[in-house]
């Protein structure tokens, strides 16, 4: 019987109701880029979870690189979330909201007036991504940031932390993984810089390091956490020489500054090469607060062996969380799990955004919490 899975998991201030998280997966269904009623029904049927890491959240206008992605950095997207904290709450949950400034990875199209997609270097990422005026376009060629507006950048995480807190998260976490712009100041491939914030592993890492000071200081380290993937290749990031050395000094200085967790991410089972077994155990060496594991997590012995042999404080899972809004409970009773449905993993069905959203029925085959068809 497992011994840790389902029992309170204690997380910095908080105690949690189980060791399970909700992993940060994009949906798209912020019309105009603002929370809505149809999300709020969506977290509020999977708050069982101990904890809930929302979809990736741009912090600024320049970070919304996706279709209808949410923002929090204006005040109707503050009213947008509130709803969405309530009900996890109501429900017994935790809720952090993940900040997600998608860089270069971007097109013009996906942004507001005004906005412009921005860097560490002035190179495209490779392939596509939709959008929903000329469907599939190449990712567009973003404009490398000034030495002088990194600090601009660095405060709008700031600014979208302080707001997370007014719209009634219990804490953040900062998207360092996956080829986002945490990630792209990271790597060699995507910033060649020739400023103190490229060339050497601590220059590359100097960027991440400033803006969780800096969001630690304003919200508290007890609130900031950190996602990141060493070894991954989402958004065209190639490895490098550097790999191990660059994930064990941010480790190192990370638990410097004292943030809540580590959310370590490996894509191995969605085809990714698999985060050796020597870079965890040196990160969880180097970062001794809460280490949470994600990838690939969907039995209770997997997410039991994890937490039993100490690798893992809380596991995170993703995509079994969309087709099984009762997922803590399938997993309790030995329920098989469902399957969902790719093609509205993004986009609406026939019926609209609803439809592979908030439609999913329980294990007893109940529909879900009628909601709105439509977030028009």
């Amino acid at each position: 019987m497992p011994q840790q899975l389902f029992s309170p998991a204690k997380l910095g201030p908080f105690t949690l109701s189980n060791h399970i998280a909700m992993a940060p997966m994009t949906r798209s269904r912020a019309l105009g880029n603002v929370p809505n009623e149809l999300m709020a029904e969506y977290y509020r049927q999977r708050a069982a979870a101990g904890l809930i890491i929302t979809e990736g959240t741009a912090p600024s206008p320049n970070g919304l690189g996706y279709a209808r992605i949410p923002g929090l950095f204006n005040q109707a997207q503050v009213e947008g979330w509130k709803p969405i904290t309530q009900a996890a709450h109501e429900q017994g949950s935790h809720i952090f909201v993940q900040l997600m400034h998608a860089g270069r990875i971007f097109h013009h199209l996906n942004l507001p007036a005004g906005a412009e997609g921005v860097a560490p270097s002035a190179i495209a990422a490779a392939g596509d991504m939709w959008t929903d005026q000329e469907q599939m376009q190449p990712n567009a060629t973003p404009r490398e940031l000034g030495s002088d507006e990194l600090a601009q950048v660095r405060d709008e995480f700031v600014h979208s932390a302080r707001l997370a807190l007014e719209a009634g998260f219990d804490g953040v976490e900062l998207h360092g993984a996956n080829g986002y712009l945490l990630e792209q100041f990271l790597s060699p491939h995507s910033n060649q810089r020739r400023d103190s914030y490229g060339g050497s592993v601590q220059n590359r890492a100097r960027f991440v390091l400033e803006v969780a000071q800096a969001v630690a200081d304003a919200i508290g380290p007890e609130r900031t956490g950190i996602r990141l993937s060493p070894w991954g290749v989402a958004s065209d990031m190639p490895h490098y020489p550097e790999i191990d050395e660059t994930y064990a000094y941010l480790a190192e200085e990370l638990q410097k500054i004292g943030l809540l967790y580590l959310h370590l991410v490996d894509h191995a089972s969605m085809g990714a090469p698999a985060v050796p077994a020597a870079t965890v155990h040196t990160i969880r060496e180097k970062f001794t607060n809460a280490l949470i594991l994600s990838g690939g997590y969907s039995t209770v012995e997997q997410i039991e062996e994890a937490l039993a042999s100490g690798r893992a404080d809380l596991v995170a899972i993703g995509r079994p969380f969309i087709s099984n809004p009762d997922l803590i409970e399938r997993l309790k009773n030995g329920t098989p799990l469902a399957p969902l449905d790719p093609a509205t993993l993004y986009a609406p069905g026939p019926n609209g955004f609803a439809d592979g959203y908030t439609d999913y029925p329980t294990a007893n085959a109940q529909a879900a919490t009628p909601a709105p068809a439509s977030v028009a």
